[in-house]
């Protein structure tokens, strides 16, 4: 599947995401934070999330959560591509009274799980969240988390890293857009600091999308899954 049907009838590809994002104007100073998670989310939502606007609140759907919400025109262009949000709300992006504000908000985007912007509760409350579907015995979903590698700075996702291994989450999957914000650097790398705490983790170039694809469905059988998907460096 490469293409979606939204209002009008019109069907929307990855082609079409910058000129959806450019309808997003104002001040927004994470333009890099927007534009370094786009070929991650498009893949997703595009390939492998089990979402629709169809099936928002169904309770076998896949749980997407933006945990990198700072900087979310990417994921609102995403969004409205597949049919989510109406495409005429990306004009008012950032608005007083528009439901696309700077941070996504759960309550008034459609789609979005969680509200986020904050660094460092994405991974918790995905944590929380595939313990949550085990409990209830949904053996389906699987929980996707989507957070920035300056995030990894931030004492709860070190403290959620170390706890999902051990829990044996294999329904969880963390992708790392690492843009090189990062303030501490890592022996190994990121991955490594994933797999000593007994995750699978593979490292891909995050603009390669049969490369992002083949790692997003790459088999865990009883372990949490990390995707470092490295982007060009942070340049403002």
């Amino acid at each position: 599947m490469t293409t979606t049907t939204t209002e009008h009838n019109r069907l929307y590809t990855y082609g079409d995401l910058p000129r959806l994002m450019r309808l997003m104007t104002g001040d927004e100073k994470h333009g890099p934070a927007a534009t370094s998670t786009l070929d991650v989310l498009w893949v997703l939502y595009d390939r492998v999330l089990r979402v629709g606007p169809e099936r928002i609140d169904a309770p076998e759907r896949d749980r997407f959560l933006l945990s990198k919400g700072h900087g979310p025109m990417a994921y609102y262009a995403v969004l409205a591509a597949k049919g989510f949000v109406p495409v005429e709300w990306l004009p008012d992006f950032g608005s007083y009274d528009s439901p696309l504000g700077h941070h996504p908000d759960r309550v008034l985007v459609p789609g979005a799980e969680i509200g986020s912007g904050s660094l460092g509760h994405g991974l918790p409350i995905a944590i929380g969240t595939a313990l949550g579907l085990r409990a209830q015995g949904r053996t389906e979903p699987r929980v996707w988390v989507l957070v920035g590698d300056a995030e990894l700075d931030e004492g709860s996702n070190h403290e959620a890293i170390a706890f999902a291994g051990p829990a044996g989450l294999d329904r969880l999957h963390t992708v790392v857009v690492d843009n090189s914000s990062a303030s501490h650097a890592r022996p190994g790398g990121i991955a490594a600091r994933f797999e000593a705490a007994g995750w699978s983790a593979v490292t891909v170039d995050g603009r390669d999308h049969e490369a992002l694809y083949a790692a997003f469905t790459a088999p865990h059988p009883g372990r949490p899954h990390v995707v470092v998907a490295r982007v060009e460096p942070k340049s403002a």
